[in-house]
């Protein structure tokens, strides 16, 4: 099983069995970004060392129908649902160490839901759909 998923048909199905766990981290990136290309690896790490957490690489061009029209100002930009409560949304500096704090910090307190755009609440919903329609497709 991936430690990052990138929404497919292949992934469907083991994504499905992820998408309920506590924590969800979508990484909303660009092909074309070349920062985003450097962070994906430290992403990568991040999903190896936080397991109990589902990652989820999103490119918002190849992606567009789950990532609709969210408004990106910069990247990387990190969406973070705990308990499908959307607790972080912004950029982020692609240092896997801020990141990591980011994460530990989101995970060990009770965060407060902060105001996103319904794009961007939508997510999860989004991605169940998707890998509904993907496994029941399989």
């Amino acid at each position: 099983m991936p430690a990052v998923f990138t929404p497919s048909p292949t992934t469907a199905a083991a994504l499905h069995a992820r998408l309920g766990s506590p924590i969800l981290v979508i990484g909303l990136c660009a092909a074309w970004c070349d920062t985003c290309r450097e962070f994906e690896s430290s992403f990568e790490r991040l999903a190896q060392t936080h397991s109990q957490m589902t990652f989820i690489w999103l490119d918002i061009e190849d992606d567009s129908t789950l990532a609709g029209d969210i408004d990106i100002e910069n990247f990387p930009t990190l969406a973070v649902f705990k308990e499908g409560q959307p607790v972080y949304f912004g950029t982020t500096l692609p240092q896997e160490g801020v990141v990591q704090r980011l994460l530990l910090a989101l995970e060990e307190n009770s965060p407060q839901t902060v105001a996103v755009p319904a794009e961007v609440a939508q997510l999860p919903n989004a991605l169940l759909r998707y890998v509904k329609k993907g496994v029941a497709s399989s």
